[in-house]
């Protein structure tokens, strides 16, 4: 356990607590993570516990005790990871095909999670008492590509902001059964838990809001390669959007047709482009994978564009 003092100087007089806390650079703590300390009682103002909204008053003593991280039930596992990017804030991975990000029921270890656990050695964000590798957003199991990752709770708060905002830039690629009559547009429908089958996802009156436009770039006889940027980002959005509007993924089992390509082992789509500004450094960053063999290697099987 860490423990801090801190005398309020005359200038952050009228300040909240929890915004005083939270500019207080060695307790490495973000808003919502001294709004959780002081609900716990681990902020004290003169000795005494108080609301995350007090106003302060020069010459009070703030005293913060940041518990030991907790560890999580996923053990840290030693597996390779291709990093893109890192530094003592964030790295940016490229996940291959078949790999899940959290641990859940059948996939126990092996996963994301487990890998950065190993990885990281205790850079991972602690404040609040539970260690985790700062996942910000989620990728399917089979749809590989690139994710960002949080180290420390700031960092994790200000990408996740951005998220909220879709600032973000988020471009993956994919193929798709059909021919567009149009080269480009967009789906706007909100998605939801199916009303039919609830392992799915689809498209109900009161899902969330889902935009995701598409480009194609290339067609193959039966199949189109695309270019998708998403505005939003939830669940299976781009399988969901595309099979609403006749053109679901190559070998996407759960949204596309029955007679499915296996030999893909799930829906060819790959993230290729993610851009942000780093939370900390204010640096705008983006990166760019190349497509995997497995989406190179289908592409070459339909033959000559048309």
């Amino acid at each position: 356990m860490e423990r801090f003092e801190q005398i309020v100087p005359q200038e952050a007089a009228g300040q909240r607590l929890d915004g005083f806390a939270a500019a207080q650079p060695e307790w490495k703590l973000s808003r919502s993570g001294a709004q959780q300390l002081i609900e716990k009682g681990g902020i004290l103002c003169d000795g005494k516990p108080a609301a995350k909204n007090t106003k302060l008053k020069a010459g009070q003593c703030i005293t913060v005790e940041i518990p030991d991280a907790v560890p999580l039930d996923a053990v840290a596992q030693e597996i390779p990871l291709d990093v893109v990017y890192e530094d003592e804030h964030l790295l940016v991975v490229n996940k291959p095909k078949g790999m899940v990000v959290h641990p859940a029921a059948g996939n126990p270890d092996g996963t994301l999670v487990n890998a950065l656990l190993y990885h990281c050695k205790g850079q991972l964000s602690g404040i609040g008492g539970v260690l985790r590798p700062g996942i910000v957003h989620r990728i399917d199991k089979d749809t590989s590509g690139l994710l960002v990752v949080a180290k420390d709770d700031i960092t994790h708060e200000g990408l996740s902001a951005q998220m909220a905002v879709h600032s973000v830039r988020r471009q993956y690629q994919a193929v798709v059964y059909g021919r567009f009559k149009e080269p480009e547009g967009f789906v706007e429908a909100p998605i939801g838990r199916s009303k039919n089958d609830r392992k799915k996802m689809g498209i109900v009156p009161d899902g969330k809001y889902a935009y995701t436009a598409y480009r194609q770039l290339a067609a193959y006889p039966g199949f189109s390669h695309i270019e998708c940027q998403l505005k939003t980002g939830r669940t299976h959005q781009i399988r969901v959007h595309m099979a609403s509007i006749g053109h679901p993924l190559a070998g996407d089992a759960v949204y596309g047709p029955k007679n499915c390509i296996t030999a893909l082992n799930g829906q060819c789509l790959h993230a290729k482009t993610l851009g942000f500004v780093h939370p900390v450094t204010g640096q705008e960053m983006l990166f760019d994978s190349e497509l995997p063999a497995y989406f190179q290697s289908f592409l070459q099987k339909l033959g000559k564009e048309r």
